[in-house]
């Protein structure tokens, strides 16, 4: 069995590669039970400590992502807060395959798919991405949306302004012909955003959604959390919904669950799950001027798909050197 560190991970994949095969494998046939997430609240002071397991498997492999999620490590332990391992498996033998490094895994596919469902639901003539967000993910989805896109106008908002001016100048020296700037207000970068992508860790919307203009594609992926959100009501009843996971977007997201109790939104208004656009076009944008808005929080099938690309190029590699 293989042991894959991040390096590695960072070394066997790009988004050209990794976007088509997970379009794909999501056009293929999968199994993919509902995600379990455990509480390890035990204690009064322990804030929403949490472990997952994201099974999958295709006709190929078996994969299952464990990850645990403790808040305060940084805080406590001088940590990161998220620690996540994956476990391949062979899908004709059962045999091990490999043990990859699910951190990184979850950055290149977390981006992928968002840069994939904007292939598909966001205008083709779309030039203009802002995005909310200077976290982790924020360099891998710039990466991402700017391989699928001719974007030439890229806006970056957050919280923390050092780390807005680092991908300013980072992205500028990579991307000379595009023009990247920092936000100064959200009201008015909405309505001129072709793309907006999300990625935060907001418990309260980010914008009010009678800012949007019509035609205006908009991608939440930051929170997982049922009583949290990042964009408002209004967003969601303006717009063609689309979700990577109906089963796990209605058990976590916020997004849909909080309108959804309002009573302004319904379940069966969902489009389709990633997998439907991916296959059937009828489910696409219809028109122009249609508000687009995919929903992820993550599928054990992204993971799959990433993790045994990087392995198979991984076990591709060591058989030349052989």
């Amino acid at each position: 069995m293989k042991i894959i560190n991040a390096e590695q991970v960072e070394q066997h994949v790009n988004f050209d590669i990794l976007i088509e095969e997970l379009k794909q494998g999501f056009s293929r046939s999968f199994t993919m039970p509902q995600r379990q997430s455990y509480s390890l609240d035990f204690k009064s002071n322990n804030s929403r400590d949490g472990l997952a397991l994201l099974p999958a498997w295709n006709d190929e492999v078996i994969a299952t992502k464990v990850f645990t999620y403790f808040p305060d490590n940084e805080k406590n332990h001088q940590l990161p807060s998220l620690f996540s391992k994956i476990l391949l498996f062979s899908r004709h033998s059962g045999e091990p395959l490999a043990l990859l490094d699910g951190t990184s895994i979850t950055y290149w596919r977390t981006a992928a798919v968002s840069a994939l469902a904007s292939s598909l639901l966001s205008r083709e003539n779309s030039r203009h991405l802002l995005l909310c967000g200077t976290g982790q993910l924020a360099s891998y989805l710039l990466h991402a949306h700017l391989s699928v896109r001719e974007l030439r106008r890229v806006t970056l908002w957050g919280r923390n302004t050092a780390k807005v001016q680092t991908l300013l100048k980072q992205f500028t020296a990579l991307y000379p012909e595009v023009d990247f700037h920092a936000s100064v207000k959200l009201e008015h970068e909405i309505p001129t955003a072709d793309i907006i992508c999300c990625a935060t860790g907001a418990k309260t919307p980010l914008f009010n959604g009678k800012w949007l203009t019509t035609g205006t594609h908009v991608d939440c992926l930051g929170n997982h959390l049922k009583d949290a959100r990042e964009c408002d009501s209004t967003t969601v009843s303006r717009a063609r919904v689309y979700v990577d996971s109906l089963s796990n977007c209605l058990a976590e997201a916020g997004e849909l669950l909080i309108p959804i109790t309002e009573g302004s939104f319904k379940a069966t208004e969902i489009i389709g799950e990633l997998a439907d656009i991916c296959i059937r076009q009828e489910t696409l944008r219809q028109t122009e001027e249609e508000i687009t808005l995919f929903k992820s929080v993550g599928t054990a099938l992204s993971d799959l798909l990433c993790a045994n690309l990087v392995y198979q190029k991984v076990k591709k590699d060591a058989g030349k050197h052989k």
